[in-house]
């Protein structure tokens, strides 16, 4: 079968990010002409927010969300599933509220509503990437200064979205798209095991895994992510999907 042009990709970021999060896997995947969403704001449920990419977006879309963002393109599937063509799911989860999760945020909540924006921050960002890339001021400064710009607000609505969030764990097998399920070696927030299981429970999803990279993969290692994603608009597109599905770790050569 030739080539057809993939559905236009749109990227969905996670908790208190933007589109920074994507912004080099963006000019990447330039011939593609991805769209990095700017955000969620202060919606404040994964439902509402699914249906804003669906009235934002074209009647057929790609997608990749990463972490939360990856939440609600699942729940874009679960609405609309006619109008999603391929589905990449980035460090992520599909479990209900676990046991403790609700007084962790809620913890960091009150550190920011107490301390400020800048506590919060520092306490949650750092261990969100690669441990040895938690001290490097200049990498960590775009990311720091996109959490900051969210405020304490944005992200009391975003933690109540994911406080109330649905159980996905019984949308995986009714995947009929091109799934690619992908994450970072080290991510201590959204574990390997935990995305390789979400791989296992959709028919003939991809599994990559990025070397080197924590919880904020796109922005960690933008080349390996874009060259995962290439790869799976790829095979979506010349129906290779259609074949075994792939499994494998990227890493810079």
């Amino acid at each position: 079968m030739a080539d057809t042009p993939p559905a236009p990709l749109y990227l969905l970021p996670g908790l208190i990010c933007d589109e920074t999060v994507w912004a080099e896997c963006v000019d990447r995947l330039s011939d593609y002409q991805p769209v990095a969403m700017p955000g969620f704001g202060q919606l404040r449920s994964i439902g509402v927010m699914a249906e804003h990419v669906l009235a934002v977006t074209p009647e057929r879309i790609s997608l990749a969300g990463h972490s939360m963002g990856a939440r609600v393109a699942l729940e874009i599937v679960r609405r609309a599933p006619e109008r999603v063509e391929r589905l990449a799911l980035l460090s992520t989860g599909v479990h209900p509220l676990a046991q403790g999760e609700t007084e962790k945020r809620m913890a960091l909540y009150e550190l920011g509503v107490g301390e400020g924006m800048t506590a919060l921050v520092d306490s949650w960002l750092p261990p969100m990437v690669h441990a040895e890339r938690r001290d490097d001021a200049a990498f960590m400064r775009p990311l720091r200064e996109m959490c900051l710009r969210a405020g304490i607000e944005q992200f009391e609505a975003q933690m109540v979205a994911l406080l109330e969030r649905p159980d996905a764990r019984p949308l995986l097998a009714t995947i009929r798209c091109p799934t690619m399920v992908a994450v970072g070696s080290d991510d201590v927030w959204s574990p390997p095991d935990q995305n390789r299981q979400i791989a296992a429970g959709i028919r003939d999803a991809d599994f990559v895994l990025f070397e080197h990279s924590g919880h904020m993969a796109p922005f960690e290692t933008p080349a390996l992510v874009s060259e995962s994603l290439r790869t799976w608009l790829h095979r979506a597109a010349s129906n290779e999907a259609d074949t075994k599905p792939l499994e494998y770790s990227a890493q810079v050569s």
